[in-house]
């Protein structure tokens, strides 16, 4: 399902070796570890990651 997905790497992952990668698909945005990918991703629905995000900024 996410082998279409185009993954970048989350501006948020502070290391090489602590990596998250991001992709975006229409309402959905799909998160998966840099280390272990072939263990699948998991989807949000974009509201739900952008709170996320927000929520990050805020507490930073």
């Amino acid at each position: 399902m996410y082998s279409s997905l185009e993954f970048r790497k989350s501006s948020y992952s502070a290391n090489e070796s602590a990596c998250v990668e991001v992709a975006d698909a229409l309402g959905v945005s799909a998160v998966r570890d840099t280390q272990n990918r072939d263990l699948g991703a998991l989807a949000f629905p974009s509201s739900e990651w952008q709170a996320l995000i927000d929520t990050a900024r805020r507490e930073a």
